[in-house]
């Protein structure tokens, strides 16, 4: 009998209790290296095990099949199988040999990366996560992975889904680092700077031997979206006590980077919070009296924000004479004595 058919009959049949699924465990370790030396002729045998009876079995087949390259044609043939064994397998079973399970979920990322469709990812890693896990507390590989994909397409709230998780159980340092610096760049994406600057601060403080790659680019929208939420920075923000001290010692500089989104919500931060402070002294002010002393380039460019505010923002109340150039700052209209507000009011202190 071909090997590979014979190994099939032996997952078929030592799949049932748990007694003959840590037999089959020992042979699936012992076949790891031939499986992958078929590679290529593994995926007739894929056809043959269902992903739930056969949930260890399966996945060292299809870790081994995967273990190749595929081109684009190929990877819209093995994704369907890839997907469909995560969300069928049995987490009890795949338990058994995480690192295989991981390598899996780590292969089919860079599958939806080669076929430019992160979204594609975004549902079964989070299915991965969830069976992974052996608690909502637990800190996997995984996170990060499917964070990154949430970012790349923009699917901002079911990666803060997972953020609403508490965290205090962590394998790997790195898993850390990659989960709070995804999550702050998420809560970023949701314009949540509050949460943010919590990940991302985590990130900067968490401890560690040397420098790495991932504390310096978190420090640095750190600081930016402070600037954003705060207005200002302050000496008292600097990094704590309880950093280590490689932290304390390298995260001093900013360098010119791929910031440049951040930086732009910074300084349109500043000139909104330059003409709030306006609202509080004037009743009437010209557009060129508000470009002038927010230091804005015309007074084009102080209508556009002063619009910005009210009809996207509604951050002030005002009205704008389109003859004569004048903004006249006016009232919350609000009197905060509707049912909606009352409820809306009473939610926010709940929460």
């Amino acid at each position: 009998m071909d090997p590979l058919e014979a190994l099939a009959a032996q997952i078929q049949g030592l799949s049932s209790s748990p007694g003959d699924i840590a037999r089959l465990h020992t042979i699936l370790k012992q076949a790891d290296d031939s499986l992958r030396a078929e590679s290529t002729r593994l995926f007739p045998l894929l056809t043959q095990l269902h992903p739930s009876n056969h949930s260890l079995g399966f996945l060292y087949v299809l870790e081994a099949f995967t273990s190749t390259p595929f081109s684009k044609d190929q990877a819209e043939t093995v994704m369907p199988v890839m997907t469909g064994f995560i969300n069928a397998c049995i987490a009890e079973q795949i338990r058994l040999a995480p690192e295989k399970f991981i390598l899996v979920c780590k292969r089919l990322k860079e599958l939806v990366m080669l076929l430019e469709a992160p979204i594609r990812g975004v549902a079964p890693l989070l299915t991965a996560v969830r069976k992974l896990q052996l608690s909502t507390e637990h800190l996997t590989p995984l996170h990060s992975e499917f964070l990154l994909l949430c970012l790349l397409a923009k699917c901002y709230k079911t990666g803060l889904s997972l953020l609403e998780d508490g965290v205090f159980e962590i394998e790997q340092p790195r898993d850390l680092f990659l989960y709070c610096y995804y999550g702050g760049m998420i809560c970023i994406g949701q314009k949540n700077f509050h949460k943010a600057l919590d990940l991302l601060h985590n990130v900067v403080t968490a401890p560690m031997s040397a420098m790495n790659a991932i504390a310096v680019e978190a420090y640095k929208k750190y600081i930016l979206v402070y600037l954003i939420h705060h207005g200002q920075w302050q000496s008292s923000t600097s990094l704590p006590k309880y950093a280590s001290s490689s932290a304390q010692r390298n995260l001093k500089n900013l360098c010119q980077d791929n910031n440049l989104g951040l930086v732009k919500q910074v300084v349109s931060s500043m000139y909104k919070r330059n003409i709030q402070r306006l609202t509080q002294t004037y009743l009437t002010l010209s557009l060129q009296d508000i470009a002038s002393t927010v230091q804005l380039n015309s007074s084009k460019e102080a209508e556009m924000h002063v619009l910005q505010m009210v009809i996207q923002d509604g951050e002030i109340y005002a009205t704008i004479n389109q003859r004569d150039g004048m903004v006249r700052f006016l009232e919350d209209p609000e009197q905060y004595k509707t049912c909606e507000m009352i409820e809306h009011i009473d939610s926010s202190i709940q929460s």
